[in-house]
């Protein structure tokens, strides 16, 4: 079954007659296993969110920011990413396919020229563009770029007032260097969420990284409040959790290399550079998508080019069951 976004469960449920309760969620690069929220004290849930609270000095710590950077924790960076193309006058915009698909929408909203663009071309394309949109690593490919491919693009841009916006939201899943050390160099943007690697797509709570002026222009656009007090709680402990950040990244590692025994022994040839996710390049994937679908599992189809992404199984349990509906 194909959609705009995994997870839409309720939606497979009337279409297939089979109870939410009893699916099979494969449709989403979310970890099976989320950072242990403990019991938040009255006091987050009874008092508005104060931006003195210390939650920039943590992420700053965490990440290592310089000091030219500018951080502003956000709902999610599709607060952010909706957000920008309002702070520029109509320009030509590179995005990557497949890919994310709401950098594209959001674009287009504010009237904005959206550039499709092939991993491939976008070195031939560069000097067309005013900003050029890029996910490290890719979703729902997994490819991801050297970081020094992107600071090249990144100085191309800011040459003539471009941005290269950079969502990470799968990073600390993946081997793919990371460009929050870079934050603060002119007209780059970075993007992090707590949804996919911490398992938290619940709370919406993310980073916006960029120079300190244009995370103000998002700020004031946003408005007061832009991040729930329990999720600024949150962010601001799972952060700065190494010890458990350690153990997920070892757990996703072999869970992957399990989800891709799976998709092998059912003559699929998994790819992709992120352990939450494998992509399949599959000439049938719809008809694929449909057969798991009528079985209760629920993945993610697309059409170009024609490939099925498989989110992990959570457990032996889980995987037994992807691996019997393959088999029949």
């Amino acid at each position: 079954m194909s959609g705009e976004h995994g997870g839409q469960l309720h939606r497979a449920a009337a279409r297939y007659g089979i109870p939410v309760t009893d699916w099979l969620d494969l449709s989403t690069g979310i970890s099976p296993w989320s950072w242990p929220v403990p019991s938040l004290p009255e006091t987050v849930w009874q008092r508005l969110p104060d931006e003195e609270d210390g939650l920039v000095a943590s992420c700053r710590e965490v990440l290592s920011l310089s000091p030219e950077a500018g951080c502003l924790p956000v709902a999610g960076s599709q607060a952010a990413l909706q957000t920008l193309p309002s702070l520029r006058r109509p320009c030509r915009v590179g995005v990557p396919v497949p890919g994310y698909r709401e950098h594209a929408l959001a674009w287009q909203r504010q009237g904005h020229t959206v550039v499709p663009l092939a991993p491939d071309t976008i070195e031939d394309a560069l000097q067309g563009l005013d900003v050029l949109v890029w996910l490290q690593p890719n979703n729902p490919t997994g490819l991801w770029l050297p970081l020094e491919r992107l600071l090249a693009w990144q100085e191309q841009l800011a040459a003539r007032g471009g941005w290269l916006v950079v969502d990470e939201a799968f990073v600390e899943a993946s081997a793919a260097p990371s460009l929050v050390g870079e934050v603060g160099r002119p007209g780059l943007i970075v993007f992090r969420s707590l949804g996919k690697f911490y398992g938290l797509a619940g709370a919406r709570a993310g980073l916006m990284l960029a120079e300190p002026a244009l995370c103000d222009a998002v700020q004031r656009s946003l408005g007061p409040w832009a991040l729930s007090h329990p999720a600024r709680h949150i962010m601001a402990r799972a952060l700065l959790d190494r010890h458990w950040q350690a153990q997920q990244q070892a757990r996703l590692r072999l869970a992957r290399v399990a989800l891709d025994r799976v998709l092998s022994d059912a003559g699929f040839v998994p790819a992709g550079g992120c352990d939450l996710f494998a992509w399949c390049p599959e000439a049938k994937a719809g008809v694929w998508a449909e057969r798991l679908a009528r079985q209760g599992i629920l993945v993610r189809a697309f059409d170009t080019p024609s490939a099925l992404r498989f989110g992990l199984p959570g457990d032996e349990a889980a995987r037994a069951r992807l691996c019997q509906a393959l088999a029949r």
